[in-house]
Order: C-alpha cells, then structure tokens, then sequence
C-alpha cells in the first residue's frame, strides 16, 4: 500500500529562528502511520496513509510559508516505529521532492510513480496561489468559517455586515480554497489506494 513521506526543510534556518518545535507541536494532532519528528538539524520528517491527514499537512504547510515541502508518494519497506528509521521508494522520493521544493512554486514538490503525483503537485500549487493572497482580514473570516460559523454569526463577532463578511469571504477565495483540498483530498485518496470516503 502506497503512503505518502513528507521531508520538510526550514527555510533561512541559518539567520532565523528554529521553527521545528512549533511545526511538531502543530502536526501532532494529525493521523500519522510514523509520527512527524526532526531528523536532523532543520528537518522534519513524517509518514502519512491518511488522504485526509496529507491535505491537512498540506494546508498547514502552505499556510506557514516557512518550509520546503517534500512529498514522496510510494511504497516502504516496513512500518518504522520512527519516521527517520524508514526505508524504501517513497523516502527516496521525498528525498527528491524536497531537492526540487527549494527552486519550485510554492516551494514545494510531489514525486512518485505514480500518475496522480503530478496532479497532486499542481492542486496544491493552485491551493498555495489561492492562500498567498490572503489579507489578515480575510484570514480572519476564513478561520472562523473553518469553525462552522455562518456569515451571519462571523458578522456578529467581527462587528460587521453580514454584506462585509461575504465580500471579504470571496476576495480570501473561501470557496476556492474548500475545492481545492476536497480535489487534493481526491487524488491523495486514488494515490494512496485508500477505500472511497
């Protein structure tokens, strides 16, 4: 069964602050087959089988902006009981991947022999234009809409028209951005072989 490496790279870790700490902490409420841990250094690594839990990671990731992301798609040779300890095709790709994710939009790649790591690759890239445009106000709607708050409500609580919510939901690509992780989700779920949700 396929599954779903991710190497992630701190960028400028040199002249900046170590954001490992903060990035494990965030991943630790995901599904994972082998937990996200540092490897060494500036690195992070962990295993996914959950379609679901990689467009998780995914979002987080691209919302951060602090990272390049290596996603390698493929087969290991056994469970590890740590994430630096695996093995097999899908390390070496994600290995590659996040090579490539330092010169690539977005700063990140999906590698994999698969048919579908392209289309993975290109959904989340479109994700990440979508996010990156995103002012703090439209994160703010977007935040409290990921809650299940309707306009209506978000209004209330940022003291504004229910008419300023939907503007500002639409200029943050609200809607966008739900398509986008359900379409990522999609593929992630062929790539991995995982049962139809």
């Amino acid at each position: 069964m396929p599954v779903a490496v991710l190497t992630l790279d701190q960028r400028g870790s040199r002249t900046g602050p170590d954001l490992v700490p903060d990035l494990l902490e965030r991943l630790a409420g995901l599904p994972a087959l082998a937990g996200f841990q540092r490897t060494a250094g500036d690195e992070v690594q962990g295993v996914l089988d959950s379609p679901e839990a990689l467009a998780d990671a995914v979002g987080m990731l691209v919302r951060s902006g602090g990272w390049n992301v290596g996603i390698g798609i493929g087969a290991i040779d056994d469970v590890p009981t740590e994430a630096r300890a695996g093995r097999g095709p899908a390390y070496l790709h994600a290995r590659t991947a996040v090579t490539g994710a330092k010169t690539s939009p977005w700063r990140l790649r999906v590698v994999g022999e698969i048919p579908e790591a392209r289309a993975l690759e290109s959904t989340a890239w479109l994700w990440a234009a979508v996010l990156h445009r995103r002012t703090e106000r439209g994160w703010e709607v977007a935040d409290l809409s990921a809650t299940g708050l309707s306009y209506a409500e978000i209004g209330e609580r940022l003291a504004i028209s229910q008419s300023a919510v939907s503007q500002r939901a639409q200029a943050a690509g609200i809607v966008e951005e739900r398509r986008a992780r359900e379409l990522l989700t999609w593929l992630a779920r062929t790539a991995l072989g995982a049962e139809p949700a």
